[in-house]
């Protein structure tokens, strides 16, 4: 079988860039009075060693230090008859830290081509056929750089940092002459317009007019690099991802860099753009890397924690054809299944409280917190399974005690990052055995947002995939298609994200689970009623209850943690102004204001919801039953 080419790996799975080769240079007391191309010839061992660094770190592409080694940029340096050296050896010195990848996987190697800065004035677009002041001299100045990092051994031609729309159509030009080279458009995303929504490039060019189509079939992404920081290019990121049908490659700048003592310094933290890669992957987009300011370390938390969530959105599960002689069975009536299932079927009003279980295994607490919470009225303990990668006891443990002691139905969240398929249809068919019935399949935060970043994340499949699993078995039938008697009586649960920033995409999911078997859907925490309902209004119709997510902002501060650390949560601008308005007040006046909002936040939606669950943070159960009053 043909190895895929980085065109196609590019549509197959999500890819790591490195980070920018200027940076290391300079952390590597390299000074920008130098050359840093010539470095490929003249200090070859310390490219490769720089290179070998973002390798290790756990980048997927690796680019070329070629950024500068144009013609015009060499001129200046006396250098530019070495042009052809520089790029080749370049690309030889990627090429071979690529394939020399101690991981085994394949690596690609990216021949990085920068703007020729000097003629950029001079020039106009060639790709509508105009004829234009020394096009074809610039055509043989990017084509003599792109032939020497291909013959160099690069996989793709990456045209980086372009400062307009006629530069990147300028570049398109010129490759029409090498039809059999793929390569990739990046151009510089810098600021935002007055409005403070509309990003645009350095020459206040819209992204629709710089994301428009160019006709070159060779052409196999756009991408977006340079000029902002991660905040910055997520925005741009948002609004890219719907103009283009093109794979879109994200990397931006660790930040603004702040003076020191003469020096130029980033003080963005690997965690912080790794919190911002792992969004940006949420939008869709094909690779993610970064720019200026960007370090090995910062790559490698950035594919700690994007590639785990990548796997767990492209995991695709199996089911075996059953044989002739196992036959499936009717699933049993969704009101038989346990006393929420009975409700959910009448579409009755459910209200449900999450609790998370203990970092122990002392559970008279809990327990006793159930209790009070079924002699309220509760229908139901949420149950979450590792939450923020969190290490606790085991839920389905914590479920099965409830359900004996506290005489309340517990909703089991079941995760799919600690365990493969094997583990996770064993524990389906334990949650069976206990009673359990009532499951809330979640695809679960990376490892590396929790106390052990070094964890790894399993993500056989999603929960797309499990709710496949548990409906099946609910027939009797388990994933490799052997019966199962008696048959489950599970009820299937999803959650559902209304503020997640690619809608398209949350919808075509939740789609997705519904056809996979999901009887009832619970949101992320949701603050903004109208986000909420305008979700609901795009899905139409919809088969199964949702219940929405409630949670009580205990103060400023808990209101600023869940804007900044919680993955899937958004707080409006006005819940964060109430929350401010009385921060310096008692915590018991922040909490009833945070109160207020949740109970202002159910009376909007409960026409259109079947339900809440409302949090209880810090574990005081007083408070979601203050937001149930």
């Amino acid at each position: 079988m043909p190895t895929p080419s980085f065109a196609e790996t590019l549509h197959q799975r999500l890819l790591v860039f490195d980070g920018p080769m200027g940076t290391e240079l300079y952390r590597h007391h390299i000074f920008t009075n130098r050359c840093f191309d010539e470095l490929n010839l003249t200090d070859p061992k310390l490219i490769e060693r720089i290179l070998t660094d973002y390798r290790n770190a756990g980048a997927d592409v690796l680019t070329t230090n070629t950024f500068g080694a144009n013609r015009p940029t060499l001129e200046k340096y006396g250098i530019a008859d070495k042009l052809i050296d520089i790029n080749k050896a370049g690309a030889e010195i990627a090429r071979r830290v690529a394939d020399n990848n101690p991981a085994g996987s394949r690596l690609f190697v990216a021949g990085s081509v920068g703007p020729v800065r000097e003629k950029f004035n001079e020039l106009e677009s060639s790709v509508s056929g105009k004829t234009v002041p020394n096009s074809s001299a610039t055509w043989g100045e990017i084509l003599e750089q792109v032939d020497a990092l291909w013959a160099g051994g690069a996989d793709f031609i990456l045209f980086e940092t372009l400062p307009s729309r006629s530069a990147m159509e300028r570049c398109a030009a010129a490759m029409t002459q090498r039809p059999n080279i793929p390569f990739v458009l990046s151009c510089a995303v810098v600021r935002e317009s007055g409005d403070g929504h509309t990003p645009l490039s350095a020459r206040d060019e819209s992204l629709v007019r710089l994301l428009a189509p160019l006709p070159q079939p060779n052409l196999i992404a756009f991408g977006m690099n340079c000029g902002s920081g991660p905040e910055g290019l997520l925005a741009a990121a948002e609004d890219a991802v719907k103009i283009t049908n093109l794979p879109l490659i994200v990397q931006p700048n660790a930040g603004t860099p702040k003076e020191f003592e003469g020096r130029h310094l980033y003080y963005c933290s690997p965690e912080y753009a790794a919190t911002y890669a792992m969004r940006l992957v949420n939008l869709g987009i094909a690779a993610v890397g970064g720019c200026c300011g960007i370090t090995p370390e910062h790559i490698r938390e950035i594919a700690k924690m994007v590639k785990p969530l990548a796997k767990a959105h492209t995991a695709k599960i199996v089911l075996k054809e059953t044989p002739p002689e196992v036959q499936e069975k009717p699933e049993t009536p969704l009101a038989e299944r346990s006393r929420l299932a009975r409700k959910l079927a009448r579409r009755d009003w459910i209200t449900t409280v999450e609790l998370v279980p203990p970092r122990g295994y002392d559970l008279k607490e809990t327990i006793e917190k159930s209790r009070k919470l079924h002699r309220c009225g509760v229908d139901a303990v949420n149950l979450p399974d590792g939450p923020r990668a969190s290490s606790r006891i085991s839920s389905l443990v914590v479920a099965r005690q409830i359900l004996q002691e506290a005489n309340i139905e517990p909703i089991l969240h079941f995760c799919c990052r600690d365990r493969n398929l094997i583990g996770m249809q064993a524990d389906l068919l334990g949650c069976a055995a206990f009673g359990i019935q009532n499951i809330l399949f979640i695809t679960g935060d990376p490892p590396k947002l929790g106390l052990y970043p070094d964890a790894t994340g399993v993500f056989d499949t999603d929960s797309i995939g499990m709710a496949a699993v548990q409906h099946r078995l609910n027939r009797g039938v388990d994933l490799g298609g052997q019966p199962i008697v008696p048959a489950t009586q599970a009820v299937i649960g999803v959650g559902l994200d209304p503020t997640s920033l690619d809608r398209k995409r949350e919808i075509d999911r939740f789609r997705k689970k519904i056809d996979a078997g999901a009887e009832f859907a619970i949101t992320q925490p949701v603050f903004d009623p109208d986000a909420l309902i305008s979700f609901l209004d795009e899905i139409g119709e919809c088969p199964i209850p949702v219940i929405a997510g409630i949670w009580p902002l205990a103060s400023y501060r808990n209101a600023e943690f869940m804007q900044n650390e919680v993955p899937g949560v958004v707080v409006p601008e006005s819940a964060m102004q109430r929350m401010q308005a009385v921060a310096k007040k008692p915590k018991e006046e922040q909490l009833a204001v945070g109160i207020d909002i949740a109970r202002e936040m159910i009376a909007q939606v409960r026409g259109r919801v079947s339900g809440v669950q409302v949090s209880a943070p810090f574990g005081r159960i007083e408070i979601a039953l203050a937001v149930l009053e």
